[in-house]
């Protein structure tokens, strides 16, 4: 019988397992065959283990990743938001509207002076202007932004640790 793992719970995995999560999110396009090879399993059993990581919610989805230069936002910009006030309605209204928004690509609830951070792509100082001005700060749901601009990135991953 499987193992039963719930929201939060941690997975134990093997080697050849921890091998294969982190071959799949250097590249999800690797054949199941070469797949086996590099982790010393068959690909039988790498189709297999790649069907259980997804049943239990650990493998969330197969995109591929845009060079953010390229593809034409370059500028990276995190904003410290503080909401207007912590009432429900204020919360719900300020979800509905950074998930709205493709500009804003990640957003948490943080601990601190802010309440939440934003991280966020625009073309240029401009794009960023309109939208901060037009949308953020029109926002009857936030009470304030602080931006900080990227200079240079030094690391940026989106493998975990496995």
């Amino acid at each position: 019988m499987e193992p039963d793992f719930g929201v939060g719970a941690k997975m134990e995995r093997s080697d050849p397992e921890r091998a294969l999560l982190r071959e799949v999110q250097r590249d999800v396009t690797t054949p199941l065959a070469e797949l086996g090879r590099r982790v010393g399993m068959a690909q039988s059993t790498v189709w297999r283990k790649l069907q259980e990581f997804e049943a239990a919610g650990l493998l969330t989805a197969r995109v591929a990743l845009l060079d953010p230069v390229r593809a034409g936002v370059p500028l990276c910009i995190f904003a410290d938001v503080t909401l207007a006030d912590h009432a429900e309605t204020t919360i719900a209204g300020f979800t509905a509207l950074v998930r709205a928004h493709a500009e804003v690509i990640e957003c948490h609830a943080v601990a601190g002076a802010s309440d939440y951070v934003l991280k966020i792509r625009a073309a240029d100082m401009a794009a960023y202007e309109r939208f901060l001005s037009g949308v953020l700060l029109r926002s009857q749901h936030i009470r304030s932004v602080q931006s900080a601009f990227s200079l240079k990135e030094i690391k940026h991953t989106t493998a975990l640790p496995v």
